[in-house]
């Protein structure tokens, strides 16, 4: 019995009758060999995701556009990304600040509502910042190893021990220090935005400098 959720095949062949293509017109336009077009509509072979975006890229339209599950007839477009990428530190962008060191995960996928980054926390005072840190959207920071004190403008600090977590607003002043006790903690931070390059605002915040990739 076949599954009713869409394959990629079914997808492409969607995006291809909507258009009104033959696979090798979508080829010539895409620049995907006919061949390998023609296995992955059939659900021979799979596509990596530098060739979905190639796809995007060469027909000009969006990725949920790519991945657009419709009816060919009435043109409906329920949209999804079927964005995927495996967060490895040797493949993070790594800032090294005097506060933090920051790895970046999934940095691949560009316009990403959700940032996930492990922090190295090693500030033990207010004195080592120029300021309470702010940024676009919320975050959620869950302790992986030590003990983490953090500061916000409207709040008393609080402590978070390993498996504590605290969701905030991040246009609200904040900033993590390592507790007395703690020569240095581990977090898991998830920053959130509605806007889409929040990655580089996040990047801007620090020297070009400190980044290596």
């Amino acid at each position: 019995m076949k599954s009713e959720e869409p394959t990629l095949g079914d997808l492409l062949r969607g995006l291809r009758k909507r258009n009104g293509w033959t696979v090798k017109e979508m080829s010539d336009k895409s620049g995907i060999p006919l061949s390998t077009l023609s296995k992955v509509e059939n659900g021979r072979l799979t596509l990596s995701y530098d060739k979905l975006q190639q796809l995007s890229r060469r027909l000009k339209i969006r990725m949920s556009e790519l991945f657009a599950e419709g009816d060919v007839e009435t043109g409906a477009q329920p949209a999804f990304t079927a964005r995927r990428s495996v967060g490895k530190l040797d493949r993070a962008i790594r800032v090294n600040t005097s506060n933090y060191d920051y790895r970046y995960l999934c940095t691949e996928l560009r316009q990403k509502r959700m940032i996930p980054i492990i922090i190295r926390v090693r500030a033990k005072s207010m004195v080592e910042f120029d300021g309470l840190v702010r940024h676009p959207g919320e975050e959620f920071t869950y302790v992986l190893k030590g003990r983490v004190v953090v500061h916000t403008q409207f709040y008393d600090p609080v402590v978070l021990e390993e498996g504590e977590s605290i969701y905030l607003d991040s246009s609200m002043g904040h900033a993590y220090l390592a507790a007395e006790d703690c020569d240095e903690a581990i977090v898991l931070g998830v920053c959130s935005s509605a806007d889409e390059d929040l990655l580089d605002s996040l990047l801007g915040q620090h020297d070009e400098s400190d980044i290596s990739r």
